[in-house]
């Protein structure tokens, strides 16, 4: 039994959501977003509840009932309110600019790394004396803001040694000795 599958999912207000078929279409007020379901989920939406049913007990039918009603769930949160990620940037000299949807980084390469963002996405940077940078994505899309997010962090990965790189505000990075440890 799918425990997240058969959880119902509130339909928020100013949230609006039709099935065509097997298409979910959610429209809000920051944007619309639209995803296939597999035909063997069906939908019911009574009193701005939905919930998802499953037509049959295979396993893979049961897999697919909790992974289309996260997605649906996600849909309309990020209609509604939106997501966003945060990301520190670690080390001397590491540095980031936006302007407008190019993502400039400095990541102690010998060149920058222009980055640009997919216009669903929103990006800006924080810069204060003394602390790490920071680049702010934020989406309607999770699906999409966790991809760019991903793909920044990869352009410099946090190392175990000294902690340096692109990392999550709060991720914990866990750390090595160095050689002199074995002294």
């Amino acid at each position: 039994m799918s425990r997240v599958g058969n959880a119902p999912i509130s339909v928020a207000d100013g949230v609006d959501l039709k099935v065509d078929g097997n298409v979910v279409t959610v429209k809000g007020k920051l944007g619309e977003l639209s995803q296939k379901i597999s035909d063997n989920i069906t939908l019911k939406l009574e009193d701005g509840i939905l919930t998802l049913e499953r037509k049959n007990e295979q396993k893979q039918t049961k897999a697919d009932h909790g992974l289309y009603r996260a997605l649906v769930a996600n849909m309309i949160e990020g209609v509604s309110k939106g997501f966003e990620k945060k990301l520190e940037l670690v080390g001397v000299g590491y540095r980031a600019t936006n302007q407008g949807q190019l993502l400039d980084l400095a990541l102690g390469y010998s060149h920058n790394i222009v980055f640009e963002i997919p216009k669903a996405v929103g990006v800006e940077t924080v810069s204060e004396k003394g602390k790490n940078p920071v680049v702010i994505l934020k989406s309607h899309d999770k699906q999409l803001l966790g991809m760019v997010a991903a793909k920044v962090r990869s352009f410099r990965k946090p190392e175990p040694y000294k902690g340096k790189g692109v990392r999550f505000v709060g991720e914990y990075i866990r750390r090595k000795a160095g050689k002199t440890a074995s002294k």
